[in-house]
């Protein structure tokens, strides 16, 4: 009951907003069997990776084969789903109750589950391009060639082949930077999911919110630096969204 009655109250705040827009990160993809990065189970906690190496641009252009022998069981043939919060989701944004989505995670879940505007700031495996002569290459086409072979190699020129993930080393997607400050300055209403808020810069997106006179929700597991200027806050993200997609 007292899920529900939190469900109830952040549905009605979302319901009241003007311009909502939704921060996720790592935790709302634990519940489709996707460990946190930095989690009990992740690639942070395993003895047999180094997660540092493993999305290191330097590292990848010396050895590419440690990246794609290492992601391949989460990133190319991941039998992960969407969860009850992605679906949630992306039932609001049809709804026209959130108008985007702003994500850390790499998993794609959020446009499987139906979410259309999505910002990936950390950018994400469905697409690929050639190191040496910039073609692209579309998930469906790398996943055929590491069939094949352990590193896919472009067969145009021969140069390695990179997702357009965001490594160590890189820049951020300008577009989806962009696009996520803008909705972070214009939203009366951010919630924050899944994400304690400690890799920058996607950390100082609800800072922006903030600063700029929107109100602040946020539903994590562990406490996150700016929960003391939320207006609402709750633990359990399942459960809280179950609820809510009853009431939509």
């Amino acid at each position: 009951m007292k899920e529900n009655n939190k469900a109830q109250e952040l549905l009605n705040i979302i319901q009241k907003s003007k311009h909502v827009a939704v921060l996720t990160g790592a935790g709302i993809s634990t519940l489709s069997g996707i460990p946190d990065f930095r989690g009990v189970g992740g690639l942070y906690s395993r003895k047999d990776i180094d997660a540092n190496k493993l999305f290191d641009i330097h590292y990848f252009r010396k050895d590419p084969s440690y990246y794609y022998k290492n992601t391949r069981n989460f990133l190319y043939e991941v039998a992960a789903k969407p969860n009850i919060v992605h679906e949630t989701l992306a039932k609001m944004e049809e709804k026209g109750l959130i108008k985007a989505i702003i994500t850390q995670n790499i998993d794609l879940l959020h446009q499987k589950a139906g979410s259309k505007t999505v910002f990936e700031l950390h950018g994400s495996p469905m697409k690929h391009y050639c190191l040496s002569c910039g073609k692209e290459f579309d998930f469906e086409t790398v996943l055929a060639m590491i069939q094949e072979k352990e590193v896919p190699s472009c067969p145009h020129c021969g140069g390695i082949i990179k997702p357009r993930i965001v490594f160590f080393g890189e820049s951020l997607p300008e577009y989806d930077l962009d696009n996520a400050e803008y909705h972070a300055k214009h939203a009366d209403f951010l919630l924050v999911l899944g994400t304690s808020l400690t890799v920058y810069p996607a950390a100082a997106i609800p800072e922006i919110t903030h600063r700029s006179g929107g109100k602040l929700g946020i539903v994590n597991a562990s406490p996150t630096y700016i929960d003391s200027a939320a207006i609402f806050k709750a633990n359990d993200l399942g459960e809280i969204f179950e609820n809510i997609n009853v009431l939509l």
